[in-house]
């Protein structure tokens, strides 16, 4: 039998997963980690303690069955974007603490880079739709100006699964759709954009080469095999950014593939052979972990928080109601949001709790309740909530759409999609058959294992993952509640302009 390890490293832990050569999990297991905010704006974690949930994740893992270790082929990583991890030229880790994908310290190097470069070109080539600050170089541009030591002492800028990388074979490299993040990589040519890298003042030797995905890196030292307890000499692969491996996870392999993953925050992703990309409403793009194709994605920031945050301010109550049936909280809510009528009382909620997406028309954009009145009630809340997020979501499928042809049906992935009463809710206001995988939660998992399975060469390419991805259960849209959501849709997106300039307003007040 053989077997790859999947380790999905991800902002709230990581998850390492033990798969078989026909894609079939057989086990995994996650350990949490802690991220710090030593001051505003910045959002780090310890890359020591990566290390440390993976010796102790594979550990786990591997104790929990009984395999000969002799026949794991090989070990592919998929880590959240936008990291930057200086190493030194004598191999070390240079600082204790490093930036994450939403640290924003690095404001004041982003308006020096865009006096020299036009920011819509770099856009247009990038698909860095983020905040511009987040990307990866302009973290290493605020290294050279505030930390000029560390910046010397480092040889190379590593993301976070290519640290793991480094820490499993020595090696320090990267790969296409890591690179993609990196605010230097221009799409449409798949490489380093030499002149950004100039104009940034960033020494190009800073940056790692850039191999493919699917490109074995190295193989297992005998440290590494020490400290994981694994045998020498299994080869390990170049992996990729989580959105990447999430997308290939489910199943999204080819051209118009899309699925929305509905989590704290929320995105609607597409696969396609061009970058996706609008000046206005910004979609990120990164390069997929399967050759010349693209992962487009629009998100919103406040999907399954907002409705955490209804949990915890409205629906107190129910803690006390539910506490002696041992009945889940939120099944209770979905429960009490279908005793309301399509459109909740004609109550309207915008989701934008933790501030505007580019899909709004202000980052001051607040989230709000319109239309309340005294007749509405706790299930009218519940419901309106619910529905804000679909709507929202919905905006930001159109944008995908207005460039590229998405499936007729749409696969959820993530916890809040384990609700039927909201996968209703998504059919109905998606008008598409929304679809829930047999992969949950696990996508992220899978695409590494796949990575892992074409590059030691289990699998000739990535089609197996179309027969792994079952549907377990569909839900078609009611046509008369798709054409109530068509008019209700209208009178959302002028709630989003008319609470931008209400975000402004009381910004400036």
């Amino acid at each position: 039998m053989e077997y790859v390890l999947a380790y999905d490293l991800g902002t709230g832990g990581i998850k390492a997963s033990l798969y078989n050569a026909e894609g079939a999990s057989l086990a995994s297991t996650f350990l949490s980690c802690k991220t710090y905010y030593l001051k505003q704006n910045f959002r780090e974690q310890k890359p020591e303690d990566w290390w440390l949930m993976v010796e102790n994740s594979t550990k786990d893992l591997l104790g929990s069955k009984d395999i000969n270790l002799n026949d794991i082929e090989g070990i592919a990583v998929s880590g959240h974007s936008l990291g930057v991890v200086p190493i030194a030229y004598d191999g070390s880790l240079l600082q204790e603490f490093v930036p994450i994908w939403s640290d924003a310290r690095a404001s004041e190097q982003v308006n020096k880079y865009f006096q020299m470069v036009d920011e819509k070109d770099w856009y247009l080539k990038t698909g860095n739709g983020f905040p511009a600050e987040l990307y990866s170089i302009y973290k290493i541009l605020w290294y050279k100006d505030n930390m000029p030591e560390v910046y010397q002492k480092t040889d190379k800028f590593l993301g976070t699964k290519d640290y793991i990388n480094y820490k499993l074979t020595g090696f320090l490299v990267t790969d296409y759709s890591y690179a993609s993040g990196s605010g230097v990589f221009n799409l449409n040519v798949n490489r380093y954009e030499e002149e950004y890298i100039k104009l940034s003042g960033i020494e190009r030797t800073k940056l790692p080469e850039i191999v493919s995905s699917t490109e074995i890196v190295g193989e297992l030292t005998a440290e590494a095999a020490r400290q994981l307890g694994l045998p020498s000499g299994i080869k390990v692969v170049c992996g990729g950014v989580d959105n990447a491996c999430m997308s290939a996870g489910a199943g999204c392999i080819d051209i118009g593939n899309s699925y929305t993953s509905l989590g704290t925050s929320s995105w609607i992703a597409v696969t396609s052979d061009i970058p996706v990309v609008d000046l206005e409403k910004r979609p990120y793009v990164f390069a997929h972990v399967i050759p010349d194709m693209y992962v487009s994605a629009t998100a919103i920031f406040s999907a399954g928080n907002s409705y955490r945050w209804i949990r915890d301010t409205i629906c107190k109550n129910l803690y006390s109601d539910i506490s002696d049936k041992k009945l889940d909280i939120y099944t209770e809510m979905d429960k009490l949001a279908a005793t309301s009528p399509v459109g909740a009382n004609n109550l309207i909620f915008n989701p934008s709790l933790a501030g505007g997406s580019y899909l709004d028309y202000s980052m001051k954009t607040r989230g709000a309740f319109l239309g309340l009145d005294l007749g509405h009630n706790q299930s009218d809340i519940i419901r309106a909530v619910l529905e804000g997020i679909c709507l929202n979501l919905r905006v930001a499928l159109d944008v995908l759409e207005n460039y590229i042809s998405l499936d007729k049906n749409m696969l959820i992935v993530g916890g809040g999609g384990k609700s039927q009463f909201w996968r209703q809710l998504f059919a109905d206001i998606y008008n598409k058959e929304v679809i829930e995988s047999s992969i949950g939660e696990d996508a992220g998992s899978l695409g590494a294992a796949a990575v892992a399975s074409v590059g030691v060469g289990l699998w000739e390419d990535f089609q197996p993952l179309i027969g792994i991805n079952k549907s377990i259960g569909s839900v078609t849209p009611h046509s008369e509640n798709v054409i109530f959501y068509e008019k209700r849709l209208e009178v959302f997106k002028k709630t989003m302009k008319h609470l931008a300039e209400i975000g402004e307003l009381m910004d400036n007040s």
